[in-house]
């Protein structure tokens, strides 16, 4: 596992982003009524809509477990060249998908395993790669602050 120690901001968040979408063929936003209103969420949500691939209501999703009965709507989207232009205008860094103003813990998957997961409030995320190739792409990622845990069994 690789935590990002770091928010990736302006440039180092776009070629996060980037690398995101090249290996990832999807994502995933959060929408949480528990956290107040969701009407300035709207505009994003339909600017996304040609890219939704699903929406479920549940309690779980990458990275999160809510407890006490809590449930969210967990949109998830192909990721497609609409896609990424929007993800990059939207926001200038990962921990900016964060109610009330953007959808909640923007994350990638890629053939529905979580790649890059974001918990936004807690301002904790981390990529789960085990290629030598993409490792050295995330590596390459200037401002990126990286560093390598290993996942416990």
């Amino acid at each position: 596992m690789i935590i990002i120690e770091e928010n990736p901001k302006g440039e180092t968040y776009e070629k996060l982003i980037d690398l995101a979408f090249e290996l990832c063929d999807e994502f995933h936003l959060v929408v949480r009524r528990d956290l107040g209103s969701t009407r300035q969420l709207e505009p994003i949500l339909k600017e996304l809509e040609s890219s939704l691939k699903e929406m479920v209501v549940t309690n779980e999703w990458t990275g999160t477990l809510l407890g006490g009965g809590q449930k969210a709507r967990v949109y998830y989207y192909s990721a497609d060249e609409h896609a990424r232009k929007i993800v990059k205008e939207r926001a200038d860094s990962l921990y900016e998908w964060m109610q009330p103003n953007l959808p909640e813990d923007l994350s990638f998957l890629k053939k529905g395993k979580p790649w890059l997961v974001n918990i936004a409030h807690e301002e904790e995320s981390y990529i789960m790669s085990e290629s030598e190739y993409w490792i050295k792409r995330i590596r390459d990622i200037e401002g990126l602050k990286i560093a390598f845990e290993e996942d416990e069994i």
